[in-house]
């Protein structure tokens, strides 16, 4: 398996994707469905990083810019762009991506500690480094992409 780390008992599935120039992954169990770019309908004095929301089967859907909610500039989207749904908690959210990359597996010992030289926004988000094929993919964790007062609002 060409992008795969040695699998034991710790291993696990991650979903890679593109954010701008950046690569990241998170947990393939979080992921509901990748569906192609839907124009959201904007939200009045909603957080600069939430898009607005779509209509998925009947359930209103937050859409979420990743880029602007890891401090990237915003994403342009455009049909070549995914919206990769996940379950945080007990809501479904949709994260605006540039494109999904792989599926990676990779035990805990393959998982890298952040740098202690990150922002205060990175550790919040960035839990490891993954090293494949010569190149660093961020491990995200989902659990503060949405405060925990809007994703009860969502």
């Amino acid at each position: 398996m060409p992008n795969s780390m040695q699998t034991d008992a710790n291993s696990r599935e991650l979903i890679a994707f593109r954010v701008g120039r950046q690569e990241f992954c998170i947990n393939v169990m979080m992921v509901r469905e990748i569906r192609g770019w839907t124009a959201a309908t904007a939200l009045p004095r909603a957080p600069r990083y939430v898009r607005g929301v779509i209509n998925l089967r009947g359930a209103v859907l937050p859409i979420v810019d990743l880029a602007v909610r890891l401090g990237l500039p915003a994403t342009d989207p455009t049909e070549r762009n995914v919206i990769i749904v996940v379950q945080i908690a007990h809501q479904q959210i949709g994260l605006l991506v540039d494109a999904v990359s792989d599926i990676l597996t990779a035990s805990d010992s393959n998982i890298q500690t952040s740098p202690d030289v990150s922002s205060d926004l990175v550790k919040t988000f960035v839990k490891g480094l993954l090293p494949v094929d010569g190149r660093m993919i961020s491990l995200i964790g989902l659990d503060n992409v949405l405060p925990a007062s809007e994703l009860e609002a969502a």
